[in-house]
């Protein structure tokens, strides 16, 4: 026999949307495409190339693996010392200024005034997401931030930080969306159980999203009725 569902959490109705679970890095902020140039130019003190192509096969995972990709994308054994003091040598002025992408703040005002909790996932550090939350003055519409630090560095296509941002929010996985914009990101939502809607970033869009549930080109396509029908029965 079928077990039967498990029921909505307490205060909520039976079958609504429990939880909208945002990944950060290239969704919230494009922090991508600053830190690409940061990384080709930092590369290319050793000779080595770094296309944007490349680069959208790095982004959505957590540090070690993201090195290991990097490897991979310029097809090269890369001095790991060197390059990171050459990394650590490029103008990051740019952090301070990083606006929120377009449809970030309409979605996330109209999910508080809907009553929808709001996390976010992702596999940056605690400090690297709270703090640009805070610049932008977004982390009181955010009830829950799931970072690799609180998952003992478990970090996308593991789907710890998705387990963690519901757990926190009181949310089932199954009646929550999950806004990505890299496959590692898709992987992960989907392994925790969500409901997964890809928004390519500038650097993602030059790889396949294809796993997602659903697409949408931005943020500004999506609000609180278009998310609560991805999860109807």
């Amino acid at each position: 026999m079928t077990p039967p569902p498990d029921p909505a959490p307490v205060g909520r109705t039976p079958g609504a949307l429990e939880a909208v679970v945002f990944d950060f890095d290239g969704l919230i902020i494009d922090s991508e495409t600053p830190i690409y140039r940061s990384t080709a130019a930092a590369l290319a003190e050793q000779g080595l190339d770094l296309t944007v192509a490349g680069w959208a096969t790095v982004v959505g995972h957590g540090e070690e693996d993201s090195f290991r990709a990097l490897q991979a994308a310029v097809g090269a054994e890369i001095d790991r010392t060197a390059y990171e003091l050459a990394y650590a040598a490029q103008d990051r002025s740019w952090r301070e200024r990083e606006p929120a992408l377009p449809g970030v703040v309409d979605l996330l005002t109209a999910l508080f005034d809907a009553g929808i909790p709001v996390g976010v996932a992702s596999s940056s550090s605690s400090g690297w997401v709270e703090g640009h939350l805070d610049r932008l003055g977004l982390r009181p519409l955010v009830g829950a931030v799931a970072t690799s630090d609180r998952v003992d560095g478990r970090t996308k296509p593991a789907p710890d930080t998705y387990l963690l941002a519901c757990a926190d929010l009181g949310a089932r996985p199954s009646r929550s969306v999950a806004l990505e914009d890299s496959a590692p990101g898709i992987a992960a939502a989907l392994a925790a159980g969500l409901v997964a809607v890809a928004v390519p970033s500038e650097i993602t869009r030059h790889t396949d999203l294809g796993a997602a549930h659903h697409a949408v080109p931005d943020l500004t396509h999506l609000d609180p009725a278009r998310l609560a029908a991805l999860v109807d029965p």
